[in-house]
């Protein structure tokens, strides 16, 4: 039988060089599989690093990692085959096409020929890009360049996809056609995992989301939950502000 849960993070704990203060602090939780898993949190809270980590871009100080039954540190290569990930930062080349940045995303995955031109074109027409598929990307709107960086991460079908702020800076359209296409992703057998600043969204696309502050996890559950046992709050905007509190964060 299937072990339901696809990521496992025990005590995990990252201090940085000459840091006062870990960036994460003895977390742990779970994601199951196939959910859309919200790590949210304040700038600094440690959703970044917690990220990173699950992602194989740096190791922890302390604690243990297992992804899809494997421990995250010895079997990483193995592990960064079955993840994809759509980062906050652009990961285009903008003096290339939308064709030709896929294509070198997808090769670097292992896809060549027929089958990594089908993929493309399908995402192309997707998510409305077919016609400009051929311009470079330094001519692209926000929205066009963040679909590009949506499907660079998908393209080989991931087990696991780890979105961070994959809406931020578009336009409604561009959202909404992201969000839909990302949910089928998801029913299609991809877990996500998504950090977001955008709480309204959050609160529709994530099946279960934790709250991380100080490097501390502050609570878990599906948002509906989260809302229903925080008195006062009509929405998961709410609960994040009462339990962060509304101090600005730099």
């Amino acid at each position: 039988m299937t072990d339901p849960v696809i990521i496992e993070i025990k005590d995990l704990t990252k201090t940085f060089k000459n840091a006062t203060e870990p960036a994460v602090n003895a977390i742990s939780f779970s994601i199951n599989r196939n959910e859309i898993f919200g790590l949210l949190g304040p700038n600094g809270a440690g959703k970044t690093t917690t990220i990173s980590i699950l992602c194989g871009l740096f190791p922890p100080t302390s604690g243990k990692v297992l992804v899809d039954g494997k421990d995250l540190q010895a079997d990483l290569s193995s592990i960064k085959n079955i993840i994809g990930i759509v980062p906050q930062d652009l990961a285009l080349y903008p003096t290339l096409t939308a064709r030709e940045n896929l294509e070198f995303y997808g090769s670097m995955y292992g896809l060549h020929g027929a089958a990594l031109k089908n993929k493309i074109d399908t995402w192309l027409e997707k998510l409305g890009l077919q016609d400009a598929s051929k311009r470079r990307v330094s001519t692209y709107s926000g929205g066009m360049k963040r679909r590009v960086n949506l499907i660079a991460g998908i393209l080989h079908e991931p087990k696991i996809l780890f979105l961070d702020e994959p809406t931020v800076g578009v336009d409604v359209q561009s959202r909404n056609v992201i969000i839909k296409h990302l949910k089928e992703v998801n029913a299609a057998g991809t877990t996500i995992i998504y950090t977001s600043h955008h709480m309204e969204e959050a609160e529709h696309f994530c099946t279960r989301v934790s709250i991380i502050d100080n490097g501390k996890i502050l609570t878990e559950g599906t948002p509906a939950e989260l809302i229903q046992h925080n008195a006062g709050a009509a929405n998961l905007e709410q609960v994040f502000l009462n339990l962060t509190n509304r101090k600005l964060r730099d």
